[in-house]
């Protein structure tokens, strides 16, 4: 038996090319088999198709025809974001340049825990995640796996400064901020009210004044339910006044600082001590593309770490760079090849287009919510999530359409819970989407609501 090709070396190319043929002919039979936005049938349905077309995990003797198999089964039953009908949640549909960049990241499979495994991937990561940090106001960054890992780094980074911190944050706030910090063993977070689902600056004085001990706020801008952005600057006047140290979430909303007509809701993100940022929402990118922004530099000695085979101390000495510095993981796979490759091709004005476009869908969206009298719209949207119901349902009933939709594979529109009811959420991310297909969603809907 031969061996099977490898992806890099001289051959490596030789190898995949075939291969790509291959996979892209299955991403097509499958997504044709599909026919919708998502698989029909429900989760039982779906996971029998997917076994009968694998079929055996582990054969004895390998099968030639296994990329087309599973990536088939895998892409008929798939919720495809590039649907304009999926769309429930900050799942964005990948561009094709940064998919085609991940190609190449994992073709070359350098890991970013040593320089000698990565030396231009490491270059390339110092001088990508410096300007992206400067975008936002801020010093350096750290790339993570998205808006968990990055918040839960900013919990981490503030208890190793100030000691045991009390995380204050809006009810709105992202569930792994509360979680990270039963992850690190730190008390029980203070929880604003947020009726509206904004941590308002005169709520979260009044909780500050009666607190001690070092705090950390968590503001966000962004929320996931419904894309509010927090009263960033006078949240860090806030802050300023009580010596606590600010936090800002902005997962989702960090995108729009590339939209010269949207970047001004930003106002106040460069007052962060640490900020979330997460290009696989408003950036386009394939899973996973998060990153950690820091205003101080020096916040981040405290993650050094040192292990012998990795970053010996006479190796940095003479000028081999340290990475385990900029992670708590070891090994990291290159994903700041593709943010690289999205940022020279686009540019400001290309990325800045595409958040333009989905705001102004989720606008037009909610035009056509406002405008339909067997529809209530929940608010203007703030960036491009729009919640809406059929009116006068029950919460029960709103759920159950969205369930419907989504075993007949129809449609994907997501949930979320403000002023003590249910509401359909629907959060467009494609900047392809046309009016039609809006108008669409809506009938969906409308069909499958009991009269």
């Amino acid at each position: 038996m031969s061996l099977p090709p490898l992806a890099s070396g001289p051959d490596g190319p030789h190898a995949l090319r075939p291969l790509l043929g291959t996979v892209l002919d299955a991403l097509e039979d499958g997504a044709r088999a599909r026919g919708g936005p998502l698989p029909a049938g429900g989760p039982e349905a779906v996971a029998a198709r997917l076994r009968d077309a694998v079929g055996d995990v582990l054969p004895a003797k390998g099968a030639p025809d296994a990329v087309r198999t599973v990536v088939r089964a895998l892409a008929e039953g798939a919720a495809d974001p590039a649907d304009p009908l999926c769309a429930a949640h900050l799942h964005c549909p990948p561009l094709a340049v940064a998919a085609a960049a991940d190609l190449a990241a994992s073709a070359l499979n350098p890991s970013l825990d040593s320089w000698d495994q990565a030396p231009a991937a490491s270059a390339l990561e110092a001088l990508v995640t410096r300007a992206l940090a400067q975008e936002a106001g801020a010093a350096d960054s750290l790339v993570t796996t998205g808006g968990t890992e990055s918040n839960q780094l900013a919990l981490l980074l503030a208890r190793e400064i100030l000691g045991r911190v009390r995380l204050v944050c809006g009810a709105g706030a992202h569930h792994s901020l509360r979680r990270a910090t039963w992850l690190l063993g730190l008390p029980e977070p203070v929880v604003v009210p947020a009726p509206d689902g904004i941590l308002h600056a005169k709520a979260l004085d009044a909780a500050l004044t009666g607190l001690s001990g070092p705090l950390l706020v968590a503001a966000t801008a962004g929320t996931t339910d419904a894309g509010l952005i927090d009263p960033l600057p006078e949240i860090a006047d806030v802050c300023a006044a009580h010596g606590a140290r600010l936090h800002i979430d902005a997962a989702y909303g960090g995108g729009l600082l590339f939209s010269d007509l949207h970047r001004t809701r930003l106002a106040g993100l460069e007052r962060a001590d640490t900020l979330t940022l997460d290009l696989h929402k408003l950036g386009w990118q394939p899973v996973a593309a998060g990153l950690l922004a820091v205003r101080d530099p020096g916040d981040l000695h405290t993650l050094r770490h040192r292990a012998d085979y990795l970053n010996a101390a006479d190796d940095t000495d003479a000028g081999l760079p340290d990475l385990l510095g900029r992670s708590l993981r070891t090994t990291r796979r290159p994903d700041i090849l593709k943010i690289a490759v999205t940022l020279k091709s686009l540019g400001r004005s290309g990325l800045g287009t595409l958040v333009d476009h989905v705001c102004a869908h989720a606008q037009e969206f909610a035009g056509l919510v406002r405008a339909h009298p067997a529809f209530e719209l929940y608010a203007p949207p703030t960036i491009s999530t729009v919640l809406f119901r059929p009116a006068a349902a029950p919460d029960d009933t709103v759920a159950a359409v969205r369930r419907t939709l989504l075993h007949d594979g129809r449609a994907v529109l997501g949930r979320a819970r403000l002023g003590g009811r249910l509401w359909l959420k629907a959060t467009l991310l494609n900047p392809h989407t046309r009016p039609g297909d809006l108008a669409a969603l809506l009938n969906l809907v409308e069909g499958s609501t009991p009269r």
